[in-house]
């Protein structure tokens, strides 16, 4: 019987060390993959919605799809099931994501974390204020967060499109940043996009939670016993005016990060590494297919909808990299943080480039912005222009900065 057993490796430091490296090798390639993916569908969206099939495109989208359990019935255009139900796997791997890294990661040590936090705090801030700066008024303020975070899954495509010999610390740093975005992101939705709450659909809510607990506590190790707590924590969310995709994270932030037994790989890990894949290759692309389909045709860029665009695309490819740089110059000058081995400036500079890759959540924040279409395009549009300047410059400075890399080796 225990010869059936895998080795116990003598050291546990270096078991972690080994776990997290494999780890974090995994998310970077699927990531990595699923950009150039995530490019090919969005290009493919916005072809379709200027096609002469366009009317089919939103068609699809409005095609109301029901759910029936017994006398229970709930209809919702394909759309919502899409950015309501299906992006809740997309917030529920960001949520194992934060849990791994604060366990094991990037953000498990305090003098490790505290730069790319900081890097992160200034890339939210200076994006917000550059926007606020054109949209300083009633309405078109409230897309003032639409600029604020980063694409993992496009940032982590181009830096691999550059090649290996960028420093593996600049990608470490990038992931770190992107991951504190995606945090902050979650907690702007959660307070500044969410109304009428309904103190009932938390009691819900946390019901689901105690359920999920309590398999945890019993041991339960089957992903489809906790199908149920999950869907109660969701509906409960929904009940609570609270966007139901953020039960995605609470239940990410509660997967245990340590097993029964330490040569077994941990929750948060098994269950993100099986649900990474779907997410980065199915659930990803089909939310960029049914929202980066701007159409052009009768979109006059004047008035309010050309502040937004401008607001959002100048804060993403000038914002994001000014207030990652500056925020990362500032801590290391007042002695507060130092640049990790490998980092140069020249790394930095091109990690707050690609910053400005705002896609998915920049996209997602902006629906919940705006209930305007006209407002909505626009702010779609920005982030598509600001994420392609993004996207164009850090592939530039990229390119040379990998060629002295090379040199220098």
């Amino acid at each position: 019987m225990n010869d059936q057993l895998p080795s116990r490796n003598p050291s546990k430091s270096q078991s972690l060390a080994e776990r997290a490296l494999a780890t974090l090798q995994h998310f970077l390639h699927v990531e990595a993959i699923s950009g150039i993916v995530l490019l090919a569908v969005a290009a493919a969206a916005l072809l379709w919605a200027n096609s002469p099939l366009a009317h089919s495109y939103h068609d699809v989208w409005n095609l109301t799809i029901p759910l029936r359990i017994g006398p229970f019935a709930f209809e919702r255009p394909l759309h919502f099931w899409i950015n309501d139900a299906l992006m809740t796997m997309f917030f529920l791997v960001v949520g194992m994501e934060i849990r791994r890294e604060i366990h094991e990661g990037a953000l498990s040590r305090f003098d490790q974390a505290i730069l790319p936090v900081l890097a992160a705090f200034g890339g939210v801030v200076v994006p917000a204020l550059i926007y606020l700066s054109f949209n300083a008024v009633p309405g078109r303020g409230h897309g003032w967060a639409i600029p604020t975070a980063t694409d993992i899954a496009f940032a982590v495509g181009v830096l691999a499109l550059l090649g290996k010999s960028i420093p593996g610390n600049i990608r470490v740093f990038l992931l770190a940043l992107a991951i504190i975005d995606d945090i902050i992101a979650v907690l702007i939705i959660a307070l500044f996009y969410t109304s009428g709450l309904d103190p009932s659909g938390f009691a819900v809510a946390a019901l689901g939670v105690v359920m999920a607990l309590g398999f945890q506590r019993l041991w339960i190790g089957s992903a489809y016993a906790y199908v149920v707590p999950a869907f109660i924590v969701w509906a409960g969310f929904l009940m609570a005016g609270v966007h139901p995709t953020l039960a995605g994270v609470v239940l990410g932030l509660i997967t245990p990060a340590r097993s029964r037994h330490p040569w077994i790989v941990p929750p948060v890990i098994r269950v993100e590494m099986a649900l990474h894949p779907w997410v980065a290759y199915a659930i990803m692309p089909v939310f960029a297919l049914a929202n980066a389909g701007v159409s052009f045709k009768g979109m006059e860029l004047s008035g309010d909808a050309q502040f937004v665009t401008l607001g959002v695309a100048l804060a993403l490819c000038a914002g994001k990299p000014v207030g990652v740089i500056g925020a990362t110059w500032l801590a290391v000058r007042t002695g507060w943080c130092r640049l990790a081995p490998d980092v140069s400036w020249s790394g930095v500079c091109l990690v707050g480039l690609l910053a400005g890759i705002g896609f998915t959540m920049s996209i997602f924040i902006a629906m919940l912005a705006f209930s305007d279409d006209k407002a909505l395009d626009a702010a779609k549009l920005g982030v598509l222009f600001g994420s392609l300047i993004s996207v164009t410059l850090g592939l530039g400075w990229g390119a040379e900065y990998a060629q002295r890399q090379r040199k220098t080796n």
